[in-house]
């Protein structure tokens, strides 16, 4: 591409050249960032071209093309970077080999009519333990007693008094009580796919198979799908 010949305003005769992008990454940058100056040159240039032989229409719009071009690709790879920076400090270049995996959380859980396996925490000094089943409105749906030991166990999707529940995304609770006193209600961590990673304000989110969103660092374990 030939250089871009514009007139300068000092005088009859002189000229200045300004280079097509490429030519020069530091000068290139150095003019596409100053777009304003850009448009008071070709403003100075248009009034003091010359009258007998004026500017040519079409020049005057490759130069307005060429820089503001210049100006885009500019933003463009800086808006990339700080992208790429901030891929970087969150881990999240890391973290995209979460992708596939199968991370434990307590995030809501689609129930896809077969069994979820939950994996309930111990509450110290409680006699008993309940699990509380709420569905994606947040309305309880299910209440019963499970062994206050901390063992995994599958839910077969059932609600109070073994009423089968509709396909569904649910999130699971245990309370801990001793005697009638509630000590304690901890939300219940279930297994869902990784099928994304995401940049946030609080860090990178997860987001699993069935579209629920979880932040990374709620994750308390990641294993290979059906392990």
């Amino acid at each position: 591409m030939d250089p871009i010949v514009t007139t300068n305003a000092l005088g009859p005769g002189q000229t200045q050249t300004v280079r097509p992008a490429g030519e020069g990454d530091d000068r290139a940058t150095m003019i596409a960032s100053d777009f304003e100056t850009f448009l008071r040159l070709l403003t100075t240039q248009l009034k003091n071209q010359d009258p007998l032989n004026p500017m040519d229409s079409s020049e005057f719009a490759v130069q307005l093309a060429t820089f503001s071009g210049v100006e885009q690709q500019v933003q463009t790879n800086t808006l990339l970077k700080s992208m790429a920076a901030a891929a970087d400090a969150s881990g999240l270049s890391d973290m995209a080999a979460w992708v596939g995996m199968e991370a434990r959380s307590p995030a809501l859980q689609y129930f896809d009519g077969t069994s979820l396996t939950l994996s309930p925490q111990e509450i110290l000094s409680a006699d008993r333990a309940m699990m509380v089943v709420r569905d994606g409105t947040g309305a309880e749906v299910g209440r019963f007693e499970i062994p206050n030991d901390g063992e995994a166990f599958s839910w077969l999707g059932t609600g109070t008094a073994g009423t089968p529940l509709a396909r569904g995304s649910y999130a699971f609770t245990v309370e801990g009580y001793q005697g009638q006193t509630l000590l304690a209600a901890v939300p219940i961590e279930t297994y869902g796919t990784v099928s994304e990673v995401q940049i946030g304000l609080d860090g990178p989110i997860l987001v699993l198979s069935d579209g629920s969103r979880v932040l990374a660092a709620d994750v308390t374990a990641v294993r290979a799908p059906g392990a």
